[in-house]
């Protein structure tokens, strides 16, 4: 009797990892210095110079960098600020963090991201920050929207999160901006497995959040000599924020391969629409005129002219082998928000992305095979043979 051939499972994401990783990260455990210190230092320094930044500051996670940014910039207790709702829940979760109200606005349809009108009409007399999210790589058009926040003085954060190797007005993401987060979440194109990164132009800033996130402390913990220690204080009460030089020897790794990384998924994605985009009912995540997305996710909103919804498609994909993912969900409809006082926008693009979007897989080691399995699979789902 023939044994049935197994044919491998497609996921969504898979991080592009190597031996340079294995190597940097032996050097680390051989150095017999673990925990933040000079890796660190490398990492915040090259990290910097890849986006434009004049100060980087290394951080646990993007939630811990965004949780700084905030506290940095002066937002407390009776502030409002401005979020997406169709973000990642751990945005609108920094807000509550400072004791903060987070006011959630709607975001363009075709791009996902906020815009200067979707805020404007979230502004309350309250409003102190503004934090935009680079929705899944794809830049925000930042200009307008800085515009607006420097007329009335509100402080505006960049979540930017999902955008490293994205380029606003040809610049990379972030470059221009007063203060911006980033992750290195393993979903995400450039990875340390967990980790983040806060980005700014203002000293007095990355001084501060480079204490905070050591508890407040005068002194970094790779300040290892006995006289300088003993003078060490606790300038305020702080957070253990701190990445590892485990960590940051990935993230020196990662950032060489970058270029490579984006041209790779770009091209993928260029397949993928030229193979579907005449489907009837599905439209694809694009280029916004003022930018280049890395596609760290390339999401397709299934309309209700494709003859499966997007529930119906996912599951139909996993049956043949194909991971899917849904998009970003509208973090107002959360279990955690939805009984807060969150503001009273009207949040129906937000809420038709949230119901129609999937992301199909991507990332570096995809190949012609796997690619071509994913379309297939999608024609049949949309046009299925009739025997």
């Amino acid at each position: 009797m023939a044994t049935e051939a197994v044919v491998a499972r497609i996921d969504v994401v898979k991080p592009w990892l190597g031996q340079e990783e294995v190597d940097a990260l032996a050097d680390v455990v051989h150095s017999g210095y673990l925990n933040q210190g000079r890796k660190v230092r490398e990492f915040e320094a090259a990290f910097a110079a890849a986006q434009g930044a004049r100060f980087a500051v290394a951080t646990s996670s993007c939630t811990t960098a965004l949780h700084l940014a905030l506290v940095v910039a002066g937002i407390g207790p009776g502030d409002d600020v401005v979020v997406p709702s169709l973000a990642a829940v751990g945005t609108a979760n920094a807000v509550t963090y400072v004791g903060a109200r987070p006011v959630f606005c709607d975001v363009d349809p075709a791009t996902g991201n906020v815009t200067v009108e979707t805020i404007y009409a979230a502004l309350t007399l309250d409003t102190r920050a503004v934090i935009v999210v680079d929705q899944a790589g794809v830049p925000v058009d930042l200009d307008p929207i800085r515009e607006l926040c420097n007329r009335h003085e509100i402080t505006l954060i960049e979540d930017a999160a999902c955008a490293i190797g994205s380029l606003y007005r040809g610049k990379p993401v972030g470059a221009g901006s007063d203060i911006a987060v980033w992750s290195f979440h393993p979903d995400h194109i450039l990875t340390t497995g967990e980790g983040g990164m806060l980005t700014t132009r203002r000293a007095d800033w990355a001084a501060r959040a480079r204490s905070l996130r050591t508890h407040g402390s005068n002194l970094a913990p790779e300040d290892t000599d006995q006289p300088l220690r003993s003078r060490e204080v606790c300038l305020e009460v702080g957070f253990d924020y701190q990445m590892t030089d485990l960590q940051a020897a990935i993230g020196l790794c990662q950032l060489m391969r970058l270029p490579a990384m984006v041209e790779r998924r770009r091209r993928i994605a260029g397949i993928y629409t030229g193979a579907l985009s005449g489907l009837e009912g599905l439209r694809f995540v694009s280029d916004p005129p003022y930018g280049t997305t890395n596609f760290q996710a390339l999401w397709v909103e299934v309309l209700p002219a494709f003859p499966a919804t997007r529930e119906s498609l996912v599951e139909r994909l996993a049956d043949a082998g194909v991971t899917a993912r849904r998009g970003a969900y509208a973090a107002h409809r959360q279990p955690a928000y939805r009984w807060r006082d969150i503001g009273n926008i009207r949040l129906n693009y937000s809420e038709r992305l949230s119901d129609r979007t999937l992301v199909l897989p991507v990332f570096h080691e995809l190949d012609a095979t796997s690619i071509n399995r994913v379309i297939n699979a999608i024609r049949n789902i949309a046009s299925p043979v009739v025997i």
